[in-house]
């Protein structure tokens, strides 16, 4: 129960953070397409309250999710960080005011149950709190050769399928780079010296850096409708190998395989419709700037001559 509760508040903590500052960049519209105005609105925004807010709130996601990771399996945890989509639905319509429409409720509905029947009927052990000794290094190729096939692949197609190729490469280093906060969260109770003097924090870094290009990549490539399925099913499913592969942890499967497969199908179909209603995708920020201008310019006419 503790490390389900920890884990959500991650992923409440994480959606509180994408809302945040996507309102600071929504008050902060951009000046121009150079280097120049980039850097002076990036600069503006970094000044935004809602920014350093959001900075905070994924800051405390981070911790949140390495405390869950400390006292739970892999293979539980990033499953429920699925539930950032649940959140972003909640906190983007508290922030920028408006209601989701049915649509959108039956995608959260969907999301909700398939976590709930997957998480039920897998059923994740705990495992070890550190990786079985040498499996580390025949995962991480195995990990680099996927992520690089996918990359490439990537640069075959455009569009949508380009957006989901990439959106599961990102997915699979995010994958990563839990396995690689477990192990440093394994590392803890023998000290700092022994988490400052190994490599699995160093590694969380550089992995955690790529994984967040390749997500920034994704999204210029296509809709978050295209690439969201991927991240959400390919963080969830990869997770659980590599905690069966690293850490021992185990899932039920036999009759349970049916349950277990419907409640991916829901997660997937529910990501598809989260990903496409506005509060998740952007649009209501969007819609916010056209809200303001159009209000700015109605005061504008309304103005004595």
């Amino acid at each position: 129960m503790l490390t389900v509760v920890l884990a959500l508040l991650a992923a409440l903590a994480n959606a509180a953070a994408s809302v945040l500052q996507r309102r600071a960049a929504a008050d902060e519209p951009e000046s121009g397409t150079g280097l120049r105005q980039a850097l002076r609105w990036l600069g503006h925004v970094l000044r935004r309250p809602h920014w350093v807010v959001g900075a905070g709130m994924l800051a405390l996601s981070t911790v949140l999710q390495a405390a869950a990771l400390g006292v739970g399996s892999l293979a539980l945890v990033q499953p429920l960080m699925a539930a950032e989509l649940l959140f972003t639905l909640a906190v983007g319509s508290l922030v920028f005011h408006r209601r989701p429409d049915l649509r959108t409720w039956l995608a959260f509905v969907a999301l909700a149950v398939g976590l709930s029947l997957f998480l039920t009927a897998a059923a994740p052990t705990s495992g070890r709190s550190m990786a079985i000794p040498g499996h580390w290094w025949p995962a991480g190729a195995i990990l680099l050769a996927v992520v690089v096939s996918l990359v490439a692949a990537s640069r075959t197609v455009r569009g949508a399928p380009r957006a989901a190729l990439l959106g599961l490469a990102s997915a699979v280093s995010f994958s990563a780079t839990a396995a690689l906060l477990k192990e440093v969260t394994g590392l803890i109770p023998d000290g700092p010296v022994a988490v400052l003097s190994t490599w699995p924090l160093y590694a969380t870094a550089v992995v955690g850096i790529v994984a967040f290009l390749l997500l920034q990549a994704a999204f210029r490539a296509g809709t978050l409708a295209a690439s969201q399925p991927a991240l959400t099913l390919g963080d969830a499913l990869t997770s659980v190998a590599l905690g069966w592969a690293l850490f021992g942890e185990q899932i039920n499967l036999g009759a349970r395989v049916v349950p277990e497969l419907i409640g991916i199908a829901l997660m997937g179909a529910g990501s598809v419709g989260l990903a496409r209603a506005p509060s998740v995708g952007g649009g209501w920020d969007q819609a916010r700037v056209r809200d303001d201008s159009g209000s700015g310019a109605r005061r504008q006419m309304s103005r004595p001559p």
